[in-house]
């Protein structure tokens, strides 16, 4: 796919609203990643969690000893769906690591759809605020955002070694690089209120990362 276009998203792609019939645990989890990411973590108050929930303080506090312990664990959360929604993604049909590459870029402005607060990052988001204040919440956003970049740099490498063998970056380098571009694009959608100025970040990376690899005619690779 050489031109960036916007697509639908998948419908597993969205998070999906607390149920009744989910386990109460859960249904907090899934409140988190939706009172958050509108309100950002200082602003979500635990009655705010427990009104989406559905569930009682008491419900709360059962499975969560403080706001701060559900920080950690909507993060780790919010790894394993992102986990399972990417390893789940078409790109990884393309034979050439480059293409699965690209892909992943293309598959990351594939969901930039709906209000600011549902395509944003729940670990971006979280990170912004508690990095100083607090370290667990911090550390648990750290291992998501560099956990996912490890997954991205595999492709990386992998196209690194066929496209670009010699050049100066490494894989790890420009994995983090990738995510630093989507943070900040969702920085921008939220300061302009407007999905259009993060497509544009997106586009941008992809036409960077295009760049990156691509061959001169004496045969060299960019670096």
């Amino acid at each position: 796919m050489i031109v960036f276009t916007m697509k639908k998203a998948t419908a597993k792609a969205k998070p999906q609203p607390p149920s009744g019939k989910t386990p109460m645990r859960t249904r907090i989890l899934d409140a988190s990643l939706a009172v958050v990411r509108e309100k950002g973590y200082a602003a979500a108050t635990v009655d705010d969690l427990c009104a989406k929930a559905g569930v009682t303080k008491g419900a709360f506090f059962h499975h969560f000893d403080s706001k701060e312990a559900l920080g950690v664990a909507a993060a780790d959360y919010w790894s394993q769906l992102t986990g399972e929604l990417f390893k789940g993604a078409p790109y990884h049909r393309h034979a050439d690591p480059l293409d699965r590459f690209l892909g992943y870029i293309d598959f990351r402005g594939e969901l930039l759809q709906g209000k600011v607060p549902e395509f944003t990052c729940l670990v971006g988001t979280m990170v912004q605020e508690t990095y100083e204040t607090h370290p667990a919440i911090r550390d648990a956003c750290q291992r998501s955002i560099f956990g996912h970049a490890r997954e991205v740099a595999k492709d990386i490498e992998a196209a690194k070694k066929i496209h670009a063998p010699h050049a100066a970056w490494t894989a790890e380098s420009l994995a983090l690089h990738t995510q630093a571009v989507l943070q900040g694009s969702f920085i921008l959608a939220k300061a302009e209120g407007s999905v259009a100025v993060a497509a544009d970040g997106v586009a941008h990376l992809r036409r960077y990362v295009e760049f990156l690899f691509q061959k001169n005619q004496t045969g060299k690779t960019n670096q």
